[in-house]
């Protein structure tokens, strides 16, 4: 697939899933708002171009599944993971190309934490032993990392 093909194709994904959320009917039991909104927002020139814009109320992301989320953080929460994804968010890598990036010793290990991401919905199979992020993770990916690190205290502001 082309790299504009791929391009064009996240941006139709990212304006269709705008378009569900903001057309998605209010519920009629949720507990009262108590106001304000979270979003993000990114546009992305890594691997093809990704643009992405959604926002929630607090109370709704408070709310939202806790088993799918832990899941994803505990992925995320592993530091040979996290480069696994630094380094697919730089484009798509075979098993080998990840097992060098990552320096470990054996595929067996690669295997086991790309089995993890894939389980947890972060990375994909790409044809036999090509791995990726899909397009339309790439800008949560981001701002999930942004936040750990802010969380964390290294942005230096």
């Amino acid at each position: 697939m082309s790299t504009e093909f791929e391009s064009r194709l996240a941006e139709l994904e990212a304006r269709v899933a705008e378009l569900e959320r903001r057309d998605a009917p209010e519920q009629l039991d949720a507990a009262p708002s108590t106001g304000g909104m979270v979003a993000y927002q990114g546009d992305v020139h890594l691997h093809g171009t990704v643009r992405w814009d959604i926002g929630y109320s607090p109370d709704a992301i408070v709310e939202l599944p806790v088993p799918s989320a832990s899941e994803v953080l505990a992925a995320l929460g592993h530091p040979v993971r996290l480069q696994i994804v630094r380094t697919l968010l730089r484009g798509p890598a075979n098993a080998a190309d990840l097992l060098a990036a990552v320096g470990l010793g054996s595929s067996g290990q690669i295997y086991h934490h790309l089995k993890t991401l894939s389980s947890a919905n972060i990375v994909e199979q790409q044809g036999r032993g090509d791995y990726r992020i899909a397009a339309k993770k790439v800008v949560p990916l981001l701002v999930s990392m942004l936040a750990a690190a802010d969380i964390a205290g290294d942005l230096g502001t």
